[in-house]
């Protein structure tokens, strides 16, 4: 099996600053890939690699429209993501209630 038949995970797919701006800019308006290598330095193949990613972590699919493909975000995958952050909001929302508990009772 080949790296990219493989299924990526979603941390692994956005751990990636140049994948992080993809999906940015996709989570305005679907995009052709021209659209999207314009906005980089690297070579449209190098886009191209990371697009891959981005699909076979499920977060963008692309529809071939004429010559080109479009590509679409899927927000909905970036809830796998939200889910685990929300655990670290509680752990630092207990921490602040008791530091301000701790500061309550010094006064």
């Amino acid at each position: 099996m080949t790296q990219l038949a493989e299924k990526v995970d979603v941390f692994q797919a956005i751990a990636d600053p140049t994948r992080r701006h993809v999906l940015q800019l996709l989570a305005s308006s679907d995009k052709p890939i021209a659209l999207i290598a314009d906005h980089f330095t690297i070579s449209r193949t190098a886009v191209v690699k990371h697009l891959h990613v981005l699909e076979q972590a499920e977060l963008v699919s692309a529809q071939k429209k004429g010559r080109e493909k479009i590509y679409t975000l899927h927000i909905d995958r970036l809830k796998e993501i939200e889910d685990w952050l929300q655990y670290f909001d509680l752990f630092w929302n207990n921490k602040l209630a008791q530091l301000q508990h701790i500061i309550d009772n010094d006064e």
